[in-house]
């Protein structure tokens, strides 16, 4: 599920920014982005995230400024002629002019560092708390975003279930349909006085029965229950459960059509199938 969460705080004058994102995942992945005062912490930020989020593909940025007066540095000097004999090389090869070359070195990722590489546990504790609440603000849009999907979810269920209203209201009609059609057909072929009105009778409740989509009305009605059960129940991961169910209601639909024999109730079950397609569709954003 999508959603996003940012908080900043002042902690011992460093400005601390934590903005995290997710989308829709199957699997939990996280693209994690630290400065190298947080280096260290990297297992224990990574611990914070896999607490507070379940699932989707996770970005989290983290970024630190430093306020107030000037603040020992430490040049890494290995580095920095390692930048150089590649930048001179290139300067050459290029015939490119070398004046502030050193401005320019200085500039570069990691070359000048803060002298203090480690965080306080004050700071590490208030740190914590930053993450926490902003990985509250994203499962909160989160959650936003689920109410609207339940909704959607509700409404096809729904949908489903008035079809099958219909179906259920067809059944008579077709009953009789299918028994007009066959006697037709014997008429036509054999002629009426040619076949025994009992036996065919008999045929007739037989096949009749064959066709029957009573039970699979029945499944299908608990099915939509049960996915609406599941809606309501307090546990956070809960996706593959409903998609699990929807693979059921789709099972009794598919019986129903191949049983149909009749086309208002074909209509009705490629009704129910649109439904459960757009169903399916939202269950892919489901944790």
């Amino acid at each position: 599920m999508t959603g996003y969460g940012r908080a900043e705080q002042t902690i011992n004058e460093k400005v601390f920014l934590v903005e995290v994102r997710s989308l829709n995942g199957k699997q939990y992945d996280i693209r994690l982005l630290l400065p190298a005062l947080l280096k260290p912490y990297e297992f224990d930020v990574r611990n914070v995230l896999n607490e507070g989020l379940v699932r989707g593909s996770i970005e989290c940025t983290i970024t630190i400024k430093q306020n107030g007066g000037a603040k020992p540095v430490v040049i890494n000097t290995e580095l920095l002629k390692a930048y150089y004999t590649q930048v001179v090389d290139l300067a050459e090869e290029l015939n490119i002019n070398m004046d502030n070359i050193l401005s320019t070195l200085l500039k570069l990722p990691d070359v000048i560092t803060p002298s203090t590489e480690m965080l306080s546990e004050d700071e590490w504790a208030a740190f914590k708390k930053l993450l926490e609440q902003a990985i509250g603000l994203l499962n909160k849009h989160r959650h936003k975003e689920g109410q609207s999907i339940e909704k959607d979810l509700l409404e096809r269920i729904n949908s489903i279930e008035e079809q099958q209203t219909s179906v259920a209201l067809l059944e008579p009609k077709r009953r009789e349909k299918i028994r007009d059609g066959l006697k037709k057909v014997l008429e036509e072929n054999v002629g009426k006085e040619n076949y025994d009105p009992n036996r065919l009778e008999q045929e007739l409740i037989y096949y009749i029965e064959k066709i029957d989509i009573s039970e699979e009305r029945v499944r299908l009605k608990n099915h939509c229950d049960y996915f609406r059960s599941i809606l309501q129940e307090k546990e956070i991961v809960k996706g593959k459960k409903l998609s699990f169910i929807l693979q059921e209601i789709g099972r009794e639909i598919n019986t129903t059509g191949s049983k149909a024999y009749d086309s208002e109730v074909q209509k009705a079950v490629v009704m129910m199938k649109d439904e459960l397609e757009k169903a399916k569709e939202q269950i892919l954003n489901v944790l």
